[in-house]
Order: C-alpha cells, then structure tokens, then sequence
C-alpha cells in the first residue's frame, strides 16, 4: 500500500506566525515522520489526497463541504483550535455544518470536549499540541519579570497584565515584556501608549520563534489573559519549559494547567491578576507551587504523545503509516 497523501488546511498563509499555521506546520511534520506525503494549503484545491485535515470549523468550511462532497467516501478530520470551539460552533451555521461533515473532530484539551453534543464527542479526539525544545526555565533574579506572548488581538485582552502595573507600588521590581504582532492599528497604538506612561511595561513586536522561546525561559512567570482560546500553544511551551503560568480562568486554559491550577483568575479582573503575580514575587512557596503544578503537565506536551495520537487516528481511518529512517517521533513546534 502506497504512502497516505495527506493535505491540511489552514486560512493562516504561508510566512504566519499564527497559532494554526504553526500547528499545521507541525501536524505535517508529524504526520511525514509517520510516512505520509502532505501538503498544506490555505483551502482544498480539487487536489488529489487520501485524507484531509482542516483547521477551524468556519474559516475553513468552504474547503471541508467541497471536500466532502466530491471525496463522500474519503476521511476528512477537522480540527478545533481556538475561537470556533467556544464561539462559532454554537452561533455559526457554517462552522456547525462542519462538525457534521467532519468524519473526526480534534480538540486541542479535554476541557473542549465539553462544547460538542454527544455524537460529535463520540467522533471527537484529544491531541495536545506538543513541544521540543532544548531550553529550561533560567529566570533573573534582579527583577521579576512577566511575559505575555502572543498577537495583540481582542479575543487575548493582550494589555491586562500592563493594566495590572496600576495595582503595585512604585518601587516594586517589576518587569512586563509583551511580545506580539498587532493585528489593528488600535492595538498597536495602544500598546505605544502604555509604554508611555507605564515605564515598567515594554512591547517588543513580533518576536522570531526562538526569541520569543528565549524570553519565555528567562521570565518568572508567564501571564495569559485571554478571553477565549482554544488551548493555547504558549501555554504547552511554559509547560515544556517549566515556567510557572498565571492565566485567566477560562476552560482553555484549565483544560491544559488542570482543574485545580492555583493560580487562574477571573476573565478581565486586573486586580485579582495583580494579586497574584504580587503573591508569586514575595511568597517563594507559591511560585515553587506553581511550578511544580506546570511540570507535572509536562508528560502532556511530549513529542512522542503527540505523534502517537495521530498514529492512532490515522489507523481509525483506516490509513498505513510507517516510520521513515532516521525520523524522530515528533517535531520541533512554534507558538
């Protein structure tokens, strides 16, 4: 039987440093190590493939009803990574026509299962998103420092932990680095703005992957303050690093730190975030908690888990794999 042609489809375009290019890009390097030929494409082409793999129930509706369509009898996998999971399904008739066309569905944490209807859930699978990477948590000692990563968008209230400086006295040694591409001008403008008047508070722009890896292994803590997510990427690399993460108490996010994370907080309450980065700065019992809470999810970010859940649904499918000589069992990832 020949190799599996498989091709994944992303709306994020080539040179993105998206959250579902990124994965996209790592699925196919997985699923390559698992002996498939795969392209990816930001909409299904009428290309010739055995199996396609969609990202996001809306954006990629269009390519999943063609696929469908013209291939009834050929597998497509739709994957729910972010806003769809815990917006669109529920309140977009496109994205719903997608969860029924799908023949599986792929969440990235268990918490999302929550969101689908029983059927959907018996159709549904869990793969969390995996990281390889050298780095360790190294963080300075002189300040505290607090990275918020990711684009400056609406849906990752990306200024709540510049906010949150209000809350601390002058003379705390603080430090907040935000790293990420503004996707409007407002964003961007008012990012400039807080840097203005918060001298404690710096945006650094779109960082390369490794830069921001770098960043991320030389913070105290990582904040993620969004309001929705689908399962954060950034949140499996401070996981696979160790760096103790402060995060918005939203299912995304606990369905990666775990339900009994102690340091989530409520969507929007800059106080309540301030409160708790201030208890993890003076309180060195706190900050171990955190940290140790963090690495015991690490077995959930191993390259090899990952490439093993696709290897088991790639066989539900009905699909042959094999490992190529010389290839690992995963893949080095990006947020």
């Amino acid at each position: 039987m020949p190799a599996a042609r498989v091709i994944i489809v992303t709306p994020a375009p080539p040179g993105s440093r998206a959250g579902n290019r990124n994965t996209a890009t790592r699925w196919a390097r997985i699923l390559r190590g698992l002996g498939c030929r795969v392209s990816i494409r930001t909409e299904w082409d009428g290309s010739a493939c055995d199996l396609m793999v969609a990202l996001h129930a809306r954006r990629s509706h269009a390519s999943i009803k063609s696929f469908r369509v013209c291939h009834p009898d050929k597998p497509a996998v739709l994957a729910l990574t972010g806003t769809d999971v815990y917006r669109d399904i529920h309140n977009d008739p496109d994205a719903g026509e997608s969860l029924e066309l799908a023949t599986r569905l792929i969440v990235l944490q268990e918490a999302a299962l929550a969101e689908l209807t029983a059927g959907q859930r018996a159709r549904a699978r869990v793969i969390h998103q995996s990281v390889a990477t050298p780095l360790a948590c190294d963080p300075p000692y002189r300040v505290f420092r607090a990275a918020v990563l990711g684009h400056l968008r609406e849906e990752k209230d990306p200024f709540r932990m510049a906010l949150a400086l209000r809350h601390f006295p002058r003379t705390a040694r603080i430090q907040v680095v935000q790293a990420g591409k503004p996707l409007s001008a407002a964003m961007e403008k008012e990012a400039s703005r807080l840097m203005r008047i918060e001298p404690r508070y710096r945006w650094v722009g779109e960082l390369p992957h490794w830069k921001t890896m770098r960043l991320l292994s030389r913070s105290n803590v990582m904040v993620i303050s969004s309001v929705l997510e689908g399962g954060a990427h950034v949140v499996s690399e401070a996981i696979a690093l160790g760096v103790p993460v402060i995060a918005s108490d939203i299912p995304g996010n606990r369905g990666l730190l775990g339900d009994d994370y102690p340091a989530c907080f409520p969507v929007g309450d800059d106080a309540a975030l301030a409160g708790l980065v201030q208890r993890a700065m003076e309180d060195e019992d706190f900050l171990r908690e955190l940290g140790s809470a963090v690495i015991r999810r690490r077995p959930l970010v191993s390259p090899r888990r990952e490439a093993k859940a696709w290897r088991k649904l790639l066989a539900e499918l009905g699909l042959r794999t094999f490992r190529k000589p010389g290839s690992g069992p995963a893949s080095r990832s990006r947020s």
